[in-house]
């Protein structure tokens, strides 16, 4: 692939928040504790005290949690790794969706791998495992039971409740796979193999990023709970990541950043086979929302103790749950991501968690020679494609006009004979200058009606050219939306296997722009 960068100011697709972040402006640098640069990794190694009882717990976790798959000599080294003092980690997090969902879900894997690498070689004395995080809990169905490819929405309809990774690929899902028949084979074999959702994420992932060591975690384990039990205790009793996370929220709202997630008092979801809801506190009961559970204080209390597993983390807290079972020193995300993570250190400061590296993923936009041939057709560079079609298709056609089809001579002339001839009326009679002006009123609707007429006229005889440009922004932002928020990876990998590998070669974990990347 050749490469092309595009400053990501200069997209309109990322908001001041972000923007302010990753540029290092000064009024935020309370909000998190290290700069987004590999500098900052020597102070990150230094702050991140994993406990070796915690790596234990962690790795007997991934061993069961991959039992069963025959697993890659890479990634069979780095579970062992996690053993080792010398060993952390670097992490993303995303949903299970259906065949990896947007093509940003890749995005995030690889730069994952490459900042991993990067590290390496910055600190060899040290060992960086990439991490995948399953959203295994998620109980959002609606938001990872389709796909898109084509144009067209490829869609799994369940009834099935609760955590997402417990759905069970049943015969609606098998009905389903039919109609994608033309998937490749590391998704047909992981998902027919699997009988749960998060079974079969766990393979796909495995098989496409396996012989580059990452490693899968999913934190719906009883045994990583376990280590999170304080913090389940003290959000159920004491509110304090409410608290901590409120008072920092309200001091970036002062600053004039708007909030990203909104803290609740209690920041857990009761957790079972086919449910996910939230548990609130009622008088001296705790209450399962659109349930008839209830626990008194002094239940709840043992089920903490006896099940950790049933319970949830929301997005408040999920983070922090994260950086408790993993020897972690960074998280790489979204925008949406990044900017939210800014609101809970706090809640880090509170538990004595360190703080991680917040690195923004990778932005990228691929095109296919049929868009390229377009492009040069219209003369356009790779920053072209980052413009609204209505805006381009406005000043397109008033450059390529052949007529000046606004009329302004015109209808200066006009307003200026009217406003002439309507003084020297005046002189006759005074109510004339008003008859005058509303001639020009409607004289200059008559122009307007006219100059419309004309550009219509002028959009007919460029229609080739403009729908040129709308195909290759329908290409890369589909709907209005950017094209890796959008497209299933599919769309590139069909034609082209080597799809994961030329991305591992364009991308930077520390080049904060949007690639452009033109395909072979």
């Amino acid at each position: 692939m050749k490469k092309h960068c595009v400053a990501l100011n200069k997209t309109g697709q990322f908001s001041k928040f972000f923007l302010d972040y990753i540029e290092g402006k000064e009024a935020l640098r309370p909000f998190y504790a290290h700069l987004p640069k590999i500098e900052s990794f020597k102070a990150a190694i230094e702050a991140k005290k994993f406990p070796s009882e915690s790596r234990g717990i962690l790795h007997r976790a991934l061993q069961s949690q991959y039992q069963g798959l025959e697993l890659s000599s890479e990634v069979s080294f780095n579970l062992d790794s996690l053993l080792s003092e010398k060993t952390f980690t670097v992490t993303t997090g995303h949903q299970l969706n259906l065949f990896t969902g947007p093509l940003y879900f890749i995005y995030k894997i690889v730069s994952t791998i490459n900042l991993a690498k990067n590290l390496q070689s910055a600190y060899p004395e040290y060992h960086f495992v990439p991490v995948y995080w399953m959203a295994s809990e998620d109980h959002d169905f609606e938001e990872i039971n389709n796909f898109k490819l084509d144009g067209k929405k490829y869609q799994w309809n369940s009834t099935q409740k609760g955590a997402v990774g417990e759905f069970l690929l049943d015969e609606s899902f098998k009905a389903f796979l039919k109609s994608v028949d033309f998937a490749p084979d590391v998704f047909k074999t992981a998902y027919q193999s699997s009988k749960t959702l998060s079974e079969a994420v766990r393979k796909y992932v495995h098989d496409l990023f396996g012989d580059q060591g990452l490693v899968v975690v999913d934190g719906h384990d009883a045994a990583l709970k376990s280590i999170f039990k304080p913090v389940i205790t003290a959000d159920l009793f004491e509110h304090i990541p409410f608290e901590q996370a409120q008072k920092v929220t309200q001091e970036l709202e002062d600053l004039g950043f708007k909030s990203q997630i909104f803290p609740r008092e209690i920041n857990f979801f009761y957790l079972e086979k086919g449910l996910r809801e939230r548990i609130e506190q009622s008088g001296n009961e705790f209450q399962v929302l659109n349930s008839e559970i209830r626990f008194s204080a002094e239940e709840i209390k043992v089920l903490v103790e006896s099940n950790p597993e049933r319970f949830s983390p929301n997005v408040v807290l999920r983070p922090l749950y994260q950086e408790m079972i993993l020897p972690n020193l960074a998280y790489l995300g979204g925008p949406a991501e990044v900017v939210y993570w800014l609101q809970l250190k706090g809640v880090f400061d509170q538990f004595g968690v360190p703080f991680p590296v917040l690195l923004p993923r990778n932005f990228a936009l691929i095109l296919d020679k049929p868009v390229m041939k377009k492009m040069d057709q219209l003369g356009w560079g790779v920053s072209d494609v980052f413009v609204e079609f209505e805006s381009w298709k406005r000043q397109f056609v008033a450059q390529q006009a052949k007529v000046d089809f606004s009329l302004k001579e015109e209808k200066a002339m006009l307003s200026q004979l009217f406003d002439k001839k309507g003084k020297e009326a005046s002189t006759l009679e005074k109510s004339l200058d008003t008859a005058f002006q509303a001639g020009k009123v409607r004289s200059l609707k008559i122009l307007d009606q006219m100059s419309a007429k004309l550009r219509k006229a002028e959009e007919r005889r460029l229609l080739v050219e403009l729908n040129r440009g709308k195909a290759v922004l329908e290409f890369t932002a589909p709907g209005g939306s950017p094209q890796e928020r959008v497209i299933n990876m599919m769309q590139f990998f069909l034609a082209n296997p080597y799809l994961i590998e030329e991305l591992l070669a364009c991308f930077d974990p520390f080049d904060f722009k949007m690639m452009v990347l033109e395909s072979k």
